[in-house]
């Protein structure tokens, strides 16, 4: 197949989240299966060109766009993918892409992305790549399959493209004033908009995205039915119910080159399943690092999350001060976020100074420490569309503490110690019970080594590996085209 995905970040070259990583992974793996693959996203003026070698793309010169009163000089070029042989295709139009950050709040914020899909469009025109599908991701892209079903349906190279939208996180809607429509080069279709936004003055890019794409993703099974329900539908659940059909959830896989305690170059001691001795010692130099005593048989909990709402970490901040005394273990957490809980973590490392580290920032070689060194990964997320921690930690054997939704309730299955099944600790209920409950049953489990030992090992077989997800995404593009 000919795949086409246009994107707002890819890691390594822009990266916010979890999306990036899945457009680093997920194109790359298609391109090892035998399909021909571009991919297209924005030349960000933080991103480092000399590292990555930048160079023109033959027989494509710059573009000139109209989007409604506006006329905008793009020009093309492409990087190999790092550890692969295909490469990746980038937009340059300094005047969108140079800001202070990848997303802004500015006023031209939905033209900085109509910019990126339609020079991806224009680009396969010149090239003559006819994508057999045309992979978009949030709002930022959400556009592309009403631009496919009229500006480019008699095209010749475009105008056979299948569409599908991949919805990473549906609190992000791209929601603009109704006066941009003219900005988005369809306003002689503007009839296909949603009539009533219109009429009170707003425009969602991604709900015209969940409207005309063929197909419609989401990052895990759980999420892409909890995002049709009231509760998490952030009001697009009837939109959603509506296309119930099309909406598939495919969880996000793991690069297990980068991801593995037997291959991980970012941790002092590797082991893997049948030898644990180096997850101890990696135990040890994650405590050395954060400047907290290390105590045999005395259990470690991480975490490393952004410090917002989504995340519950202003659920767990709660009930620490009472489990830490009660139960003695240690704490560290990985992160940075809202000034509010960034202070309550503060506070409980200065209340624990012998308990607690609270890393304020991010460290890419402390994440993998944490990952190595914790004997358990606590997540107790509100909503978490798919999560990439909990599988990490699967793969470390540190057992994963979890709130059951989303991605987390599709990952980790509860630990059952009369028949050796399960992986973690899922708890139902998003409230303090609830969290006091998987904790404190993770510790009791701890207590009993060999079957600790058990759960560790059966989280470390689990795969969640691009090469097993990528073949859902295969056989998804597949049933689109015989749609």
């Amino acid at each position: 197949m000919r795949l086409l995905y246009i994107a707002p970040e890819v890691a390594p070259f822009a990266k916010t989240g979890g999306l990036a990583d899945v457009l680093g992974a997920l194109p790359r793996q298609m391109h090892r299966s035998g399909h021909s693959v571009r991919v297209f996203l924005p030349a960000y003026s933080q991103m480092d060109q000399r590292k990555y070698r930048l160079h023109p793309v033959p027989g494509l010169g710059p573009i000139e766009l109209p989007l409604g009163p506006h006329r905008i000089q793009v020009a093309f070029a492409r990087a190999l993918m790092p550890g692969s042989n295909f490469e990746v295709n980038f937009v340059y139009c300094p005047e969108a892409y140079s800001r202070s950050s990848i997303y802004t709040s500015e006023g031209d914020e939905h033209l900085r992305f109509l910019v990126l899909s339609y020079a991806a469009l224009e680009a396969c025109k010149r090239l003559r790549f006819a994508p057999h599908v045309v992979h978009v991701h949030d709002w930022q892209t959400a556009m592309v399959p009403l631009a496919l079903k009229t500006i480019y349906a008699r095209d010749p190279v475009l105008g056979r493209a299948r569409s599908l939208l991949t919805i990473h996180n549906l609190q992000y809607q791209g929601m603009f004033p109704s006066g941009v429509v003219g900005d988005t080069g369809l306003a002689r279709s503007a009839h296909l908009f949603h009539q009533d936004h219109l009429r009170e003055g707003r425009l969602s890019f991604l709900l015209h995205g969940v409207l005309y794409a063929d197909g419609i993703t989401t990052v895990s099974p759980t999420y892409s039915r909890e995002i049709q329900t009231p509760e998490h539908g952030a009001g697009l659940d009837s939109f959603l119910r509506g296309r119930s059909s099309t909406v598939v959830g495919i969880l996000n896989g793991v690069d297990y080159d980068e991801w593995s305690p037997e291959r991980d170059r970012l941790i002092p001691h590797r082991y893997d399943r049948d030898d644990l001795s180096g997850k101890e010692l990696d135990k040890q130099a994650l405590l050395s690092t954060l400047g907290l005593e290390y105590q045999a048989g005395t259990p470690v909990i991480g975490s490393i999350s952004r410090l917002v709402g989504q995340k519950g970490l202003d659920l767990l901040v709660g009930v620490l001060p009472h489990l830490l005394r009660r139960h003695g273990f240690q704490f560290v957490l990985l992160g940075s976020g809202e000034r509010r809980l960034e202070e309550a973590y503060t506070q409980l490392q200065q209340t624990f100074p012998r308990q607690v580290c609270f890393y304020r920032g991010f460290s890419n070689e402390l994440a993998h420490l944490i990952e190595a060194g914790a004997d358990m990964f606590v997540m107790p997320s509100r909503y978490e569309p798919c999560g990439l921690n909990q599988l990490y930690s699967l793969r470390y054997g540190t057992v994963p503490i979890v709130h059951k939704t989303g991605g987390l309730a599709d990952t980790v299955q509860l630990w059952n110690p009369t028949t050796g099944e399960g992986t973690g600790f899922p708890f139902e209920q998003f409230d303090a019970a609830g969290l006091v409950w998987g904790i404190e049953a993770a510790l009791r489990a701890y207590r009993q080594p060999e079957s600790w030992q058990r759960l560790m090992h059966n989280g470390m077989t689990q795969d969640f590996s691009w090469g097993v997800q990528a073949k859902r995404y295969e056989a998804l593009y597949s049933r689109l085209l015989r749609s």
